[in-house]
């Protein structure tokens, strides 16, 4: 493809022709345009455009950055668009122009039923690309209508009389305010949400997933799609109650008639049973088949809701003006089941005399005047009352305080005088109408909530919407609004126009089996009975339409990994498998068989659900996220802060225990979605909240370092890569695993040499090995690389930036090189011996596990063994706390704990024993305690043999770096070396006279070179003069390295003084007197062989102490799963550097497990609480 930009004239003398000239030598090889093409654009004086043939490569097209659009949109490159400065950032930066006219474009796919009618209509052309038709939905269709049409619903015709006849007017307004107020909170919450950008369709589960991340929208859509399901059960035995109750009774399988209590109730359920699965099944089936039929019927449906609503209306305005005639029969004070009757009196007059009626049959056991008749009927007069007295009849009074029932009492009437015995048991319950549930305050809520739900209609159908950051918070609003009144003017207006009694009935079995808001419509119960018919089952195919989209929509987004199969559907997109999931669901619902019993269960998941939408938006706020700018205004977080308060607090006035219920399926699928949940990162709120909880946490952490009893080890780990990024050391991360278990700080990090520019690649997939290693082994933690030059300053780089603010390492976890001793391996162990310095001086606790391989895995459990503890010094405690807490690991659980410590020839071993068993009582850990003697003894022929091959192997390892000039020098002062060990062959010549010699003070050593502090060397001559400090006694001191001191090249001719000496004063150390000398040391210089005579004394005494201690070591702690011992500090001069390591090497030879530890210098245990 040709690329193309532009070169503007400039204001000077050059012209056009100029500039292609230069451009032409500077793409050479390009074809440049032609002379008269380049006239014509000179005499036009506007510009030169230069054409480049540049690579195959599309250049970006699409809107968005790194996103990648088909090889038909060449068309919008930026030609001519005088931005050659910016030619770069066109492959991976859209231009302003692109990105604005692909925004305009831009419209999301709605669900739901246009995918459905599109691949049914046009499987031909499947193989095209579709034109997208661009929305057309305003407020009031797209919004309002569905809003009112999911919120009025079968709580409203089936139960609200009942709710006012029982809560009363008072407490039932009080009710429908609360439930009212908090949908309205709720749906300001919800327009702030959905006018900040653009909403795809997905309702409240895409809100508030986006809001508050992959958990908890995951926790809450499922919450959300089970409370649709149920809300498709009620909707369905709603409609089967309409169908069996008032509109066919005939039509039940399980006969009512001749049935008595329990066994009517459960003839009754069954009936609902069978029939709801079978409304179930059709309904499932419909759906499957054609859900653009259930789309178009929805206006069908919504017209049905509003006629039957305003016949509610026009028979409230009939009852002032000429009150319906719907008698109730009262017997005392108790309601009869008018239904086997027909006058409600116990006899009337006729020609012929007093005849009685079907009501005295049913009381007495013959229709004479004679006859035994039922107790109470003989003593309580029949009255007849008016079930709908009117708007203006004054009942009002009567109804505004609530009457509540336990499950079978007598549903009778106020105020009225009635004869009864206290002892006499009810007879006859079948003739009265009685409280089929136990009724109270919390109950009415959780029946009634689900009235108010449905407000999300509107943000489900975002892409539908014209403008839906305009329409979503009207029209949602809106319909609130107008629903909130509609449900307070019904209770008011129920309470002023119907009998109380009657209210209270159910069923309407006291008014010839009518549907009580029936008997208020105008001009005919049926319209009621028949349009709440047909919108129940229309609520019902809404349900079972949207539940399985939303079930989709989550099983595509890939958080919960067990619905993935949810996921798939037909080839048109219809989610088939969801919607068998769905029916499933739904069957349980069908299967409680009341109406009653479900509508607690579905506002429990509702309540949560707006509860979330309410945290999402007061979070949000609260927290000031720079994306955060809704277009909706007219919120805050006190109003959402009140909104989520209100849904908690009727989640468990509904029902505690079903709230408890929900919040643990809540919870449940927030912990799974956790850990096997897809990784998704949304931009959502809790991200911004861990944020602000983590700065407050660091800034807290500043204030100053942590208390000894909060002391912990955070820990860095340095791990080593190969050549492919793969970490050499697994182990190391097991380690960390059963050290921390979880708690505390855990960086692990890695160096790689190079500069960051050219290893940039290597670096991301180091850390991707590493943190792939970290979720391998279980270990919860940050990982870090560092790129430089060397491998020394990386690591030092490392060692010194991890961390943040008061959140930082106080112990470094270090594997012993390998093989350290090979040649190649020399800059390995020079690099750890500094990084051990470098720990020192930043006061951090040290760990090297020798032989890391040897450690177990997280997977191998040690069924019994010890984990031996040598205390040579103390550390701050370091070595107590590291088994305490490797014990708290599975895999160290079984082991037992045992503390050496070595006691000197001064030191009472007993009371050592004695002080720190209480020692160990008071830091409440449990272990075997054993002190062990280290007399002094002679210095072994072994010792000196040793320490002989380390200092020549040192020699050895120098001379690889040296210069040619300076390797000649240095065989030279070996060579001389060996002539002055031959002329001291002669016992004879060797006397006991000691001398002190002085020596340069060590910092003016350690300024001169290497070669120079060897030619400085004091040279021995005949007699010579030998000091020799032999002192078992004095602990080998790290501050001082042992460095060996050779003849200078400059030995002296024999005639010429020469003094030499084997030991050098450790800082601190004072001069020893020059008698000093012991008999066993002078008895040992006899028996010396002439190549341990140039040895550094210093470093045979180290030499004695690593294998005595190891010799001790390996004799009590060979079988010990772990021994942890006390690391020696580095020397501060590097001159003995090689020779450190093979201390520590001898100090740990033969032991399997080895962790040395090394303190930071604080206390990190204490003996108090």
């Amino acid at each position: 493809m040709s690329l193309r930009f532009t070169v503007s004239k400039s204001d000077g003398d050059r012209r056009p022709s100029d500039i292609q000239g230069e451009v032409n030598q500077l793409f050479e090889g390009d074809e440049p345009p032609t002379c008269g093409a380049t006239e014509r654009e000179a005499a036009a004086g506007a510009e030169v455009v230069v054409v480049l043939k540049g690579d195959s490569n599309p250049k970006e097209s699409s809107p968005f950055i790194n996103s990648s659009d088909a090889a038909g949109e060449k068309s919008q490159q930026y030609d001519g668009k005088h931005m050659a400065l910016f030619e770069e950032e066109m492959d991976t930066s859209p231009m302003v122009s692109s990105l604005l006219s692909s925004l305009a474009n831009y419209s999301n796919l709605p669900q739901g039923s246009k995918e459905h009618e599109e691949a049914e209509n046009n499987e031909a052309e499947s193989a095209r690309k579709k034109p997208i038709k661009a929305p057309q939905l305003g407020t009031l269709m797209g919004v309002y209508l569905p809003c009112i049409q999911n919120i009025f619903g079968v709580i409203l015709f089936l139960r609200m009389t009942w709710l006012v006849g029982i809560g009363g007017v008072i407490g039932t307004f009080v009710i429908v305010f609360m439930c009212c107020t908090t949908t309205m909170l709720t749906a300001i919450s919800m327009s702030a949400i959905a006018t900040n950008g653009v909403v795809p369709a997905g309702g409240s589960y895409y809100m508030i997933s986006r809001s508050l991340g992959p958990e908890f929208g995951g926790a809450v859509g499922i919450c959300f799609y089970l409370g649709t399901t149920y809300a498709g059960a009620m909707y369905i035995l709603g409609a089967i109650e309409l169908l069996l109750i008032y509109i066919a009774p005939q039509a039940a399988i399980f006969p009512l008639e001749g049935l008595e209590g329990a066994e009517a109730e459960a003839a009754l359920l069954n009936n609902m049973r069978v029939y709801g699965t079978i409304l179930l099944t059709s309904m499932a089936t419909v759906v499957f088949v054609g859900v653009k039929y259930v789309n178009k019927l929805a206006l069908v449906f919504l017209a049905c809701v509003i006629l039957s609503i305003l016949a509610v209306y026009a028979g409230v305005i009939k009852t002032g003006i000429d009150a319906p005639d719907f008698p109730v029969c009262i017997l005392g004070n108790r309601t009869l089941i008018w239904k086997t009757f027909d006058v409600c009196a116990k006899s009337i007059e006729t020609a012929n005399g007093t005849v009685t009626t079907q009501l005295w049959r049913m009381f007495c056991d013959s229709p004479l005047l004679n006859a035994t008749c039922d107790s109470y009927f003989a003593a309580n007069n029949v009255t007849q009352i008016q079930g709908i007295p009117g708007v203006t009849s004054g009942v009002l009074a009567e109804n505004l305080f609530g009457t509540y029932y336990e499950k079978g009492d007598l549903i009778a009437r106020k105020y009225m005088v009635s004869v009864e015995e206290q002892d006499d048991p009810l007879t006859n319950s079948n003739r009265y109408v009685l409280a089929d549930i136990a009724s109270f305050f919390t109950l009415l809520i959780g029946i009634y909530f689900p009235s108010v739900t449905g407000i999300m209609a509107g943000s489900n159908r975002s892409g539908d919407l014209r403008d839906a950051q305009k329409s979503i918070p009207i029209g949602t609003i809106a319909a609130i609004t107008t629903t909130s009144f509609v449900y307070m003017s019904s209770v008011i207006l129920f309470g002023a126009c119907i009998e109380g009694v009657v209210l209270r009935d159910k069923f309407g079995e006291g008014v010839h089996g009518n549907l009580v808001i029936g008997t208020l419509a105008w001009p005919s119960p049926w319209v009621i009975v028949i349009g709440s018919f047909f919108s129940t089952c229309g609520a019902g195919l809404q349900s079972l339409t949207g539940a399985p989209r939303l079930l989709q929509a989550i099983a595509k987004d890939g958080i919960v990994p067990a619905l993935r199969i949810f996921g798939h559907g037909k080839a048109n997109g219809e989610p088939t498998w969801s919607l068998l999931l769905t029916a499933c669901i739904c069957e349980t619902g069908i299967l409680i068989a009341s109406l009653d019993a479900v509508a607690p269960i579905l506002s429990m998941f509702f309540l949560m659900c707006y509860m979330f939408v309410n945290l999402a938006c007061a979070l949000q706020t609260l927290l000031r996220t720079p994306n955060w700018r809704p277009r909706f205004k007219f919120y805050h977080w006190a109003l959402s802060f009140l909104g989520m308060s209100l849904c908690l607090t009727l989640m468990f006035i509904c029902s505690w225990y079903y709230a408890i219920v929900a919040m643990v399926i809540a919870g449940s699928i927030y912990k799974y979605i956790e850990f096997a949940g897809a990784e998704k990162e949304w931009g959502d709120g809790i991200r911004g909240l861990s944020l602000s909880a983590a700065r407050y946490a660091l800034m807290r952490l500043e204030e100053g370092p942590p208390h000894t009893k909060n002391w912990r080890p955070q820990l860095l780990v340095m791990v080593s890569t190969d050549a492919e990024q793969t970490v050499e050391q697994p182990r190391l991360l097991s380690l960390t695993n059963q050290l921390k278990a979880g708690k505390g700080l855990t960086i692990v990090g890695t160096a790689l040499e190079g500069t960051y520019l050219e290893n940039s690649d290597q670096a991301q997939r180091a850390e991707q090995s590493l943190r792939k290693l970290m979720d391998t082994e279980k270990v919860k933690g940050f990982c870090q690389v560092t790129v430089s030059s060397n491998l020394r300053d990386a690591t030092s780089h490392l060692l010194q930036a991890s961390g943040l603010g008061g959140l930082k390492h106080n112990a470094v976890l270090v594997s012993w090189p390998r093989n350290w001793k090979q040649g190649d391996e020399h800059q390995h162990w020079r690099n750890f011996i500094e990084l051990v310095r470098e720990t020192t001086a930043a006061r951090l606790a040290l760990l090297v596990p020798k032989n890391i391989s040897a450690f177990p895995s997280n997977g191998e459990r040690f069924t019994e063994g010890h984990i031996d503890v040598w205390w040579i010094v103390h550390d701050g405690g370091m070595l107590m706390l590291l088994p305490f807490l490797l014990r708290q690991h599975k895999v160290w659980r079984k082991c037992k704990m045992r503390i050496f410590t070595v006691a000197q020839l001064d030191d009472n071993s007993i009371q050592m024993k004695k002080d720190l068993t209480t020692f160990l009582y008071h830091l409440r850990i449990e272990a075997m305690i054993e002190v062990v003697e280290m007399h002094d003894g002679d210095i072994s022929a072994y010792t000196y043999e040793k320490t002989l091959v380390m200092e020549q192997r040192s020699q050895m390892l120098k001379q690889i770096n040296l210069t040619k000039t300076e390797r000649e020098r240095e065989i030279q002062s070996i060579t001389d070396s060996s002539r002055g060990s031959i002329r001291r062959k002669n016992p004879a010549a060797v006397t006991t006279q000691l001398s002190v010699t002085e020596e340069p003070p060590a910092a003016s050593k350690e300024e001169k070179p290497e070669e120079e502090s060897k030619s400085a060397s004091p040279t021995v001559s005949p007699p010579a003069q030998v000091q020799l400090i032999h002192d078992n006694t004095t602990p080998a001191s790290p501050a001082t390295p042992a460095t060996p001191l050779l003849p200078g090249e400059g030995a002296q001719s024999p005639g010429e003084q020469v003094q030499m000496t084997w030991t050098e004063k450790c800082d601190g150390e004072p001069d020893k007197p020059p008698g000093a000398a012991t008999p066993e040391g002078i008895k040992d210089i006899f028996n010396m062989k002439p190549e341990w005579e140039n040895l550094n004394q210093s470093n045979v005494r180290r030499m004695h102490t690593a294998l005595r201690l190891n010799e001790v070591i390996l004799k009590k702690s060979s079988e010990a799963k772990l021994v942890l011992l006390n690391m020696p500090g580095a020397p501060k001069n590097r001159i003995g550097d090689e020779n450190y390591m093979e201390f520590l090497e001898v100090l740990t030879e033969g032991l399997n497990r080895v962790l040395l530890v090394r303190g930071g210098g604080r206390e990190v245990i204490t003996i108090y609480s």
